[in-house]
């Protein structure tokens, strides 16, 4: 922490600590604060020092650690020497002098300890006359003669009326050092770890930003049983920033490094001081963990494999006894009950991977392996100890590739069923070994791909790419096996779009033959927003697979399953004919209307299970899965939750490391929700990192609300129809009625009702060539909305609840109140609604006025004179939700000040009396409707004046 932050998470013994240093004269005590190594001991013992000082309290800091005089009670003399040394009374020079005086003349013990009976009565003496307490840190450095000559003072000559706070680390029975000081003491404070609410608090007091929670999940997954410590914490978020990864998206820091790799800052001292504080490890034996921790990071070591080991390479006894075994005993390094190592931090695990060492670490695990293959053969030692597939590949050129092969190979195919991520880095392991032309490379392309899809490991599967196409060059690939590399491909290509890639190189037809089933996934780009629209095929009888036996009857999608998902986002007649060319005893049967609701939202997970069904072998943790969760949390209404899976998107897609792309659909939704809530530049944010060019009606529907409510209306009006026409044009009409939709409702804000038949119109066309619910839904509201037609505003509505849209649902609502006879329950499902989706001011006020002035409830631009800006809004929320100004100050990086400040501006500005009543007129939606008063006004009159914690002034 910085020097003069106060501390979190302390306050308890923060007041225990202030108090004993308060406790002067009689009631003086001694207080001995413990903590382990960055538990943040010496931050609160300084915040309380000058939280005692604002009380009046002189704190003088007692220095004996480091004393020129030899250990013991002479050092005990020169550190109060130096104490008294700050007195300035009349008496001070007679102490000073009193004490110099025996310190010369005391020798042995029976000199010591008239030096410490001289010293208990001169503090005595000087704090009868200037009240004073004593700090004394890190009392662990302390020799233990100068300990004990300390506890020896404090026991038997106690100096009167001096309240005395020691701090240091616990001390294990029989260690030197500061155990003689445990008795002394009047109490024993020890400082327990943090909750993970207050390092919450901490990370984002250190960022000076609030930061997504799974960037603190990341963190503490990481520290593991140092999760508590905050100096720990620190160190990671350090590391971080200097290694560039955090990204901030919507105003809230991200996480961009795998987990796995998140460390701690590399500055040796005090890596030490964290992980070792008994003993801190020279330099030889830094480099013994910098090994074992490359060697555990890379497999699964066990101590019968180092036991194992012969003599003439890294000596079994040498290398246990000096790297594992000191590693071990101080708890750094854990042995499970079958000899598994494991780093119990794996913060410190990848800190010490990122160290260099010397230790050839491939050679160790080169030995490894031939200490089972020499004695069992490869394929023998390979099915027996499938985990032998992590050492043969960390083992790299220090193998030859035969035996590695056969090691692999044995490897996967036993592990295929119980440890299939293993088997998958098994196989990719062994075709980086297999040339090209090997007979054996398409089979294990084949049974590799298997895998990965069979347990949606689209990341497994992109990897197959490169072995792939180097293979497809081989005249074995041209002669045989073709039907399992059309497989394969398809594997890799059905992944890229998960990942929200193109697939970009994958062969589609040429001297090797065609792969139709390649093709039409490719196709896919376009409908669900991952790339150009290719030109389309029409609806030409589809050709027929080459795989010959796949029917829909597999986990891939057959080549009339993949025209159905193709056409999900064209006409009803192009779904309809595709409908024919689907066979009649296939296993499931499409959800039509689920595979249009997936269409209009570019969601290919969902696409695809209503397609597939049950033969649908899931999204795994892809891009495609996140942004699935994130089209279902928006239309529940979750849209909390549905910006997390776009930040994690996101951040996804930039982390080093990974092939993840930027997904435009997911950017569009997030520019979306923050358009409709009124946060403008967060949505302008996102919606500029979409490029001008894509043009899917997802991405224009969200561009034609950004761009009208920022204040340009003519332009983003006059741009729709001509975006619907050339969607239209390039065979995407689902999602167009959402643009069509948005025009008719910005044509009747705008008051601009002569434009507005003519939307309409395009609305009928459109559900007459789609006929979807969802274009059916929008004619109805278009209707309501055009000729004040209550009955279509109703069943529209209904339609909306039966599927599920809470936005939609709040649109109709509010089309309700202003055509419908009666408006008041209307209002209240509207206010409702909007305030579970958190949207913002403009609206909420909105439905206070819908009865007075022809208007429609979306988010307004923020007027000038408007000073209830983003900032309040979030302060007024946790007012709501019960956070203290502590907690509040430390979520949003201000001081306690600034938050009084705020809270003050705030009540003034509403006539909100109290922080109850804050929270109520915000929760009930009253807020919105008060008259906010300028900034400098008097205050209103009728009522006291809340002071800034919400209590009442007169």
């Amino acid at each position: 922490m910085r020097e003069g932050d106060p501390v979190i998470g302390r306050d308890a013994e923060l007041r225990d600590v202030t108090r004993t240093l308060l406790s002067t004269g009689a009631s003086a005590r001694t207080l001995l604060l413990v903590g382990g190594p960055g538990t943040g001991k010496t931050a609160l013992l300084e915040q309380a020092r000058r939280a005692a000082a604002g009380a009046g309290a002189h704190v003088l800091r007692l220095r004996c650690h480091d004393a020129g005089s030899p250990p013991g009670a002479a050092a005990l003399a020169d550190g109060v020497h130096s104490v008294l040394a700050k007195f300035h009374d009349r008496r001070s020079p007679v102490r000073v002098g009193a004490v110099r005086r025996i310190r010369l003349q005391s020798t042995g013990q029976d000199g010591e300890l008239a030096l410490l009976s001289v010293l208990g009565e001169i503090l005595a003496d000087a704090a009868a006359h200037i009240p004073f307490a004593v700090v004394v840190d890190d009392i662990e450095r302390m020799p233990r003669p100068t300990a004990s000559a300390l506890g020896l003072l404090l026991r038997v000559f106690r100096p009167a009326g001096v309240p005395m706070v020691m701090a240091g680390r616990p001390v294990r029975p029989g260690a030197d050092g500061a155990s003689p000081l445990t008795a002394a003491a009047d109490r024993l404070l020890e400082l327990p770890p943090l909750r993970p609410a207050d390092l919450e608090a901490l990370v984002v007091r250190r960022l000076g930003r609030p930061v997504e929670p799974a960037l603190v999940t990341a963190v503490l997954a990481a520290l593991g049983p140092m999760s508590g410590t905050p100096a720990a914490v620190l160190s990671i978020l350090d590391a971080m920033d200097e290694h560039g990864d955090l990204l901030e998206l919507d105003g809230q820091v991200c996480l961009t490094e795998p987990e796995r790799a998140l460390r701690f800052t590399t500055d040796t001292t005090e890596l030490s001081r964290l992980c070792w504080p008994e003993s801190p490890p020279d330099a030889d034996s830094l480099d013994d963990a910098a090994a074992v921790a490359r060697s555990v990071g890379h497999a699964e070591v066990r101590l019968d494999d180092l036991l194992r080991l012969k003599p003439g390479g890294p000596r079994r006894a040498g290398l246990v006894d000096r790297a594992v075994t000191p590693l071990v005993r101080d708890g750094i390094l854990t042995v499970d009950r079958d000899g598994r190592m494991a780093f119990a931090v794996p913060a410190l695990a990848a800190t010490l991977r990122a160290l260099p060492t010397h230790h050839d670490v491939s050679s160790l695990h080169a030995l490894i392996t031939r200490s089972l293959t020499d004695r069992l053969g490869a394929e023998t030692a390979g099915s027996c100890y499938p985990r032998l597939a992590e050492h043969v590949a960390a083992a790299g050129g220090e193998l030859d590739d035969a035996l590695a092969v056969d090691v692999l190979l044995a490897a996967a195919r036993a592990d295929a069923r119980s440890d299939w991520p293993r088997s998958v880095r098994a196989y990719a392991s062994a075709l980086r070994r297999l040339k090209p032309h090997d007979h054996r490379t398409a089979d294990v392309l084949r049974e590799s791909a298997e895998l990965s899809l069979r347990h949606a490991d689209h990341t497994g599967a992109l990897a197959l790419g490169e072995p792939l196409l180097a293979h497809l060059t081989t005249t074995q690939a041209q002669e045989r096996n073709r039907g399992s590399l059309d497989f394969v491909a398809e594997v890799w290509a059905l992944a890229a779009l998960h990942e929200h890639r193109l697939p970009e190189d994958i062969p589609d037809g040429d001297a090797r033959g065609p792969m139709p089933a390649v093709a039409q996934l490719v196709e896919l780009v376009g409908p669900f927003g991952l790339g150009p629209v290719p030109p389309r095929s029409g609806t030409e009888t589809p050709r027929p697979s080459t795989t010959g036996q796949r029917t829909g009857s597999g986990p891939l999608p057959s080549v009339p399953e993949l025209q159905l998902l193709a056409a999900a986002a064209g006409s009803h007649s192009e779904l309809s004919a595709v409908l024919r060319t689907l066979p009649a005893d296939a296993d499931s049967t499409p959800d039509l209307d689920r595979l249009r609701t997936a269409a209009v939202h570019a969601d290919l997970t969902g696409a695809l299970s209503a397609v597939l069904g049950d033969r649908y072998t899931g999204s795994g943790n892809s891009t495609a899965a996140w942004y699935h969760a994130m089209v279902r949390d928006y239309l529940e209404g979750d849209w909390d939750q549905a910006l997390v899976s776009a930040r994690r998107i996101e951040a996804r897609s930039r982390t080093r490391g990974t092939t993840a792309g930027a997904a435009q659909p997911a950017r569009a939704l997030a520019a979306e929700i923050h358009c409709t809530r009124g946060e403008l530049r967060l949505a302008q944010n996102w919606l500029a990192l979409i490029p001008e060019a894509v043009s899917h009606p997802l991405v224009v529907w969200a561009r034609l609300g950004v761009r009208y409510w920022s204040g340009q209306r003519e332009e983003a009006l006059a741009g729709a129809l001509g975006d619907v026409r050339r969607a239209r044009e390039q065979g995407l009409h689902s999602g167009t009625e959402k643009v069509l939709l948005r025009y008719v409702s910005f044509a009747l804000v705008a008051g601009l009702p002569q434009i507005m038949p003519e939307a309409l119109a395009e609305l009928e066309a459109l559900h007459e060539v789609v006929g979807s619910p969802m274009t059916r839904e929008a004619v109805l509201f278009g209707r309501g909305l055009v000729h004040g037609d209550t009955d279509s505003a109703l069943a529209a509505l209904r339609s909306v609840r039966l599927r599920g849209d809470a936005y939609l649902g709040l649109l109709c609502c509010l089309s309700l109140m202003e055509i419908g006879d009666e408006s008041a329950p209307w209002q209240a499902e509207a206010s409702k609604t909007a305030q579970s989706l958190g949207i913002g001011r403009a609206t909420r006020t909105t439905l206070g006025h819908m009865t007075r002035r022809r208007t429609f409830g979306l988010p307004r631009t923020r007027p000038a004179g408007d000073e209830f800006g983003e900032e309040d809004v979030r302060l007024t929320t946790m007012v709501s939700e019960g956070a203290t100004n502590r907690q509040i100050a430390a979520r949003l990086a201000w001081s306690e000040k600034t938050v009084e400040r705020r809270l003050s501006r705030l009540f003034r500005r509403t006539g909100c009396r109290s922080r109850v009543e804050l929270a109520a007129a915000w929760l009930d939606g009253s807020l919105a409707r008060r008259v906010l008063v300028p900034d400098g006004a008097p205050p209103r009159t009728g009522g006291p004046v809340p002071g800034p914690g919400g209590a009442r002034r007169p």
